[in-house]
């Protein structure tokens, strides 16, 4: 195979082209409704890519990705409804698809990705979070398909850095021998803790099911703990004190009776100002009660709108507890300038990009500012391709706790064929355990066990059956 000496640093990769790419969908329901913000999430369509590499001995191979379209995430503006927020997320699939296929030049796995993004962003200007959604999924396809014409694992591809993070497109703060070496030093787990989320609708205690689910799973936070032994969590914030109060209260009832517990918290953009969350968390300091669970928090993660978020200093708050950014982290510049404003933490999801994960560790490896962290969050990833692929990237990014909330709202792949299920389970059957209605994932002692995630392609065994699905929809 012929390789791509990069302009910066010693780092040679594999040059390849993306030939062809299609891309499907399907409806899945959730067995709970999923409440995060204002918005109340009861099915959305995941959207599955097959993207064809070339290499340049004229060699291709298929890969694949999925993510669930989630509406009122990517874009909150309250003037859009749910299903042109999920149209908004095919048209960066459709525009991301153009753009790729219109590069003919062979060129790094890296190198694509960052430039199909630049360039969605561009045709596609006023939200980059959502422009970014069509370009995530297609460096993740490339990457599975070129592991599986290389004959090589996801780990390996981007320990020995054939992904090729350097070149013209490796941003200027960071050094590309330097990113190598932190590359390098990337070890997997074998396992990762699971860290539950705790959504706004969620009963705490059975006693508080109002609407029973009969499919064996849990639906309490109770449930929850006796059946996977979660000892992280995420809890949703209203922004609403006296009921974000109250429902703390319930909470930490269940939780205080664990031996130990960690929680985050997570504000996805209800606060107005940090007078508001001021006063939500000096409630809670000066309840007993909540001691314990005040103790627990580990950060708390975007509370305020993307709006404000870049111009609204944490100022003491920053002093309290550790911040996270999410939503506003959509661009390269936003952890730096978030840092300025108090913010010490920021996201890693698939949905935003592998490579944009990977150079955040980069940075936070190679840098000098003490106390910086990265956290994995879910965007209800699915059981199959979508978790598996996330939680090979938090795992390998040397994290030790991840959020998972797919598992819980969507009873396991109840959207795929038998067929489909079969192959998934027999390829990793360290990851799912087998219900009634197929495999669901595995949480024992609030772990996943992860190590089948380094088979051949990225971090799966298995691809899905496309020509089961629907094409995605010209919306």
């Amino acid at each position: 195979m012929s390789m791509d000496r990069n302009t910066q640093g010693s780092v040679t990769a594999p040059r390849i082209r993306i030939v062809e790419i299609d891309a499907f969908e399907r409806e899945v329901n959730l067995r709970l409704p999923f409440r995060f913000g204002a918005a109340t999430l009861e099915k959305a369509p995941q959207a599955f890519l097959r993207v064809r590499v070339e290499n340049e001995e004229g060699k291709t191979a298929i890969g694949a990705a999925a993510e669930m379209m989630v509406p009122k995430w990517f874009d909150k503006n309250p003037a859009l409804t749910p299903a042109q927020n999920v149209d908004q997320l095919r048209g960066s699939i459709r525009t991301a698809a153009a753009a790729s296929l219109e590069a003919s030049a062979p060129t790094t796995l890296f190198a694509a990705a960052r430039l199909n993004e630049m360039e969605t962003v561009r045709r596609l200007p006023g939200n980059p979070l959502a422009a970014g959604f069509g370009p995530s999924l297609i460096a993740r396809a490339a990457l599975d398909a070129y592991c599986r014409l290389a004959g090589i694992s996801f780990f390996d591809a981007v320990r020995q850095n054939l992904v090729g993070i350097g070149g013209p497109m490796l941003p200027g703060d960071i050094d590309a021998d330097g990113a190598s070496a932190v590359l390098a030093g990337l070890r997997p787990a074998g396992s990762i803790s699971a860290r539950h989320t705790i959504g706004l609708l969620d009963p705490i205690t059975e006693g508080e099911i109002i609407d029973p689910v009969d499919d064996g799973l849990p639906q309490s936070l109770e449930a929850v703990i006796a059946r996977y032994g979660n000892r992280w969590f995420k809890i949703k914030l209203s922004g609403t004190v006296d009921a974000d109060i109250d429902r703390l209260a319930r909470i930490a009832a269940v939780l205080d009776r664990l031996p130990d517990y960690q929680v985050t918290v997570d504000g996805n953009e209800q606060f107005d100002a940090a007078e508001q969350l001021g006063a939500l968390l000096a409630q809670i300091e000066a309840m007993p009660r909540l001691a314990r669970l005040r103790a627990a928090i580990t950060f708390v993660e975007q509370p305020f709108a993307r709006a404000i978020t870049m111009e609204t200093p944490l100022g003491d708050l920053a002093a309290q507890l550790p911040f996270l950014i999410d939503e506003s982290d959509d661009s390269d510049g936003a952890f730096a300038h978030a840092r300025r404003l108090g913010y010490t933490g920021v996201s890693s999801k698939t949905c935003k990009g592998i490579y944009r994960s990977l150079l955040k560790a980069i940075r936070i490896k190679t840098g000098t500012v003490p106390g910086l962290f990265l956290s994995g969050e879910d965007l209800t990833c699915q059981a199959g391709l979508s978790v598996q692929q996330d939680l090979a990237l938090v795992s390998l990014l040397g994290l030790s706790h991840a959020e998972r909330n797919g598992h819980h709202y969507v009873a396991g792949m109840q959207a795929a064929p038998q067929a489909e299920r079969a192959r998934f389970a027999a390829a990793h059957a360290d990851l799912y355990e087998q219900g009634a209605d197929g495999p669901f994932l595995s949480i024992r002692d609030g772990r996943i066990t992860i190590g089948s995630l380094g088979a051949i392609g990225y971090a799966s065994g298995a691809l899905p059956d496309f020509e089961a699905m629907e094409p995605l929809s010209v919306g």
